[in-house]
């Protein structure tokens, strides 16, 4: 199944980009969105399965609503309000986010910490 999410910024991409296997397709709007960028997208995109992970701001909910009408069968994962936008999201809660998504095949699971005896 191959998929896209779209996110803002290319601080986004890179943020996720550790976190998921290499065939997932990461699309940037880069803050804006007009009718040239939204074409591009749909033509990136073409059948691939979309997700939506923006902002917890004004800029990103506004975002996430034309890209919503744009790609309506696209899955929603949201960021916590407080945190500094995806980019500034702990690595742990996107795990999280994204198990919820069901893109778990697709995570790339940090090692982990070695058992230390007392």
């Amino acid at each position: 199944m191959p998929i896209t999410i779209i996110v803002e910024g290319k601080n986004d991409r890179s943020r996720l980009r550790r976190l998921l296997a290499p065939e997932v397709d990461i699309q940037c709007t880069y803050g804006t969105l007009n009718t040239l960028k939204l074409e591009t997208l749909r033509r990136n995109i073409g059948d691939r399965e979309v997700y939506l992970y923006m902002d917890n701001d004004s800029s990103g909910k506004r975002i996430r609503g034309v890209l919503g009408d744009a790609f309506p069968d696209a899955v929603h994962i949201y960021t916590r309000r407080g945190y500094a936008g995806v980019e500034g999201t702990p690595d742990e809660y996107s795990i999280t986010q994204l198990e919820k998504a069901g893109l778990e095949e697709f995570i790339l699971y940090p090692p982990p910490l070695p058992y230390l005896e007392p």
